[in-house]
């Protein structure tokens, strides 16, 4: 690494601007596109839940499914690769995702966000392993997966993991319950209450993610 030290994780609010232009705020449109059960068709509003007890299981399935099962696994390890600068790893890692999961509901958007992204990293050209990998994408030997991108820039910024990956969760959740709350007639009270069941077993979940890799 080239020096770039973070001790407290503050850069983590980095990551979600205050317009929502951040990678986490740009990571609500995969959700939205989820929710809208056709991820190939763009939509300037795609199909909300019916309602918010909808809502909030569409959100827990996303969770179980998703973020636990996928996300956060890739995220972590593509931090590991990144901190090790690992990038022959982190390409090898990016090309079977594409043969696992290339064709899942959200595959075109997390490759366009993640895209997008890494263009705005291009500043810290001078981290290798980031480097090779934006080079690996332009050339078309990786994808560019929303979630490497953010593990990786966790690892560029040498910000804790287990922070980063809680923060991921808790900010896409909390993004997209509180603005599709705004469809439903639910209290403030009734949306942090969701929040809080939704977040209540992830610390126990990101456990079993943090193992030795």
């Amino acid at each position: 690494m080239s020096g770039l030290r973070v001790t407290d994780g503050n850069r983590l609010a980095e990551l979600t601007a205050p317009d929502g232009s951040g990678l986490l705020g740009d990571l609500r449109a995969l959700l939205e596109q989820l929710g809208s059960g056709d991820a190939a068709v763009e939509r300037p509003r795609p199909a909300m839940p019916a309602s918010f007890a909808a809502l909030r299981q569409f959100l827990d399935t996303y969770k179980r499914e998703i973020l636990i099962k996928h996300e956060w696994p890739a995220i972590y390890r593509a931090y590991n690769h990144g901190a090790r600068n690992e990038c022959n790893e982190l390409i090898a890692f990016d090309e079977s995702i594409a043969r696992e999961r290339g064709d899942a509901p959200f595959a075109d958007a997390s490759r366009r966000i993640g895209q997008f992204q890494l263009k705005r990293l291009a500043p810290l050209r001078g981290e290798r392993v980031l480097t090779r990998y934006m080079a690996a994408v332009d050339e078309g030997r990786a994808h560019g997966w929303h979630t490497l991108v953010y593990g990786l820039t966790l690892a560029v910024y040498s910000l804790p993991a287990r922070q980063g990956l809680m923060h991921y969760a808790q900010q896409i959740l909390r993004g997209y319950l509180e603005s599709a709350a705004h469809s439903f007639s639910v209290s403030e009270d009734d949306t942090r209450t969701a929040l809080e069941e939704l977040l209540a077993d992830l610390p126990r979940e990101l456990e079993k993610v943090l193992k030795p890799v």
